[in-house]
């Protein structure tokens, strides 16, 4: 795909990628933006689960705020990568897969594997980094946090950069769009906060702040917002599971240090009959909460990380 770039324009393009049964066209907007100034290109993408739309409201925000326009280099924005997901508020497309687990894909493949041999062979070639916006599925409310190999000190200064509240040395996930990148030398951070489905401002002002930051230590921009957070490394992380079936109700809140043996919630049963605490069982940061009112035995409920 060429883009057909003026420089200190916004560029859209709509590339037709599949169709529905009806015969309808299925378009993916790709928006890019040129400086005058030659630098490093930015790809900035969100959607790639089509319910995890915090990310899609971070670019939508930085392209009516215009924050795409850098001094030098270049912006390569992609706000809603699946189409089918987000238009059936779905984390799939239609054939069930996972495009987040399809890379690099293939050009005749499920219609995941397109979607992803698309961005591999279109879109890939022509960036140096990238910002993947992610939030937490399945009621999963994940509290604002970059994923990277921290091993690579481009992730890690990248990650700094961004200084969320949390960075986790996340390991590369296989056929994950994170690890294809790196097999080519590009450096990809994973945005992760809140919920899906539901807009949560304060995930999105971290989203876009952290966005501008990364632009400015790449040389692209001037001036950006100064942190909030003094980031916490997060070296492991595992998950805490219900150990019986039933009524689940958080009482840590999201993104606090527990010590070890404090309740972070509780199970019950409908009926009143039993309750059981859920204890911390090591000191530990909470990442992520659970939702969920209702659980089954074995449910992951907190996601708690140790810092370095």
């Amino acid at each position: 795909m060429d883009f057909d770039l003026k420089p200190e324009k916004l560029h859209r393009q709509n590339i037709p990628t599949a169709r529905l049964p009806s015969g309808t066209v299925i378009e993916i907007p790709i928006f890019s933006y040129e400086a005058s100034k030659a630098g490093p290109t930015l790809l900035l993408m969100a959607g790639m689960h089509g319910d995890e739309i915090n990310g899609v409201e971070i670019m939508r925000r930085i392209i009516t705020q215009k924050l795409y326009e850098v001094t030098s280099g270049r912006v390569i924005c992609v706000p809603v990568f699946n189409v089918f997901g987000f238009i059936n508020f779905s984390r799939e497309v239609p054939d069930g897969k996972d495009v987040n687990r399809s890379f690099p894909g293939t050009k005749n493949g499920s219609l995941a594997s397109q979607f992803a041999y698309f961005l591999m062979q279109e879109v890939m070639p022509h960036i140096d980094y990238g910002i993947d916006f992610h939030t937490g599925g399945k009621q999963i409310n994940n509290f604002p946090q970059i994923r990277a190999m921290l091993d690579d000190p481009t992730n890690k200064a990248l990650a700094n950069a961004f200084a969320p509240p949390f960075i986790m040395n996340s390991p590369f996930r296989d056929k994950s769009l994170r690890k294809e990148a790196g097999k080519h030398g590009k450096s990809i951070l994973v945005y992760e906060a809140a919920e899906s489905l539901k807009l949560r401002k304060p995930a999105i002002d971290v989203g876009l702040n952290g966005m501008q930051r990364v632009m400015k230590h790449l040389g692209m921009i001037e001036e950006a917002p100064d942190p909030k957070h003094t980031p916490v490394i997060i070296s492991k992380s595992s998950w805490t599971r219900a150990s019986r079936a039933g009524l689940h109700y958080a009482q840590a809140r999201n993104g606090t240090f527990v010590k070890k043996g404090e309740v972070m919630g509780v199970i019950s049963d409908p009926y009143g009959e039993y309750e059981r605490p859920i204890k911390a069982s090591h000191d530990c940061h909470i990442l992520s909460i659970n939702n969920n009112p209702v659980v089954n035995r074995g449910d992951a409920l907190f996601h708690t990380g140790v810092a370095e």
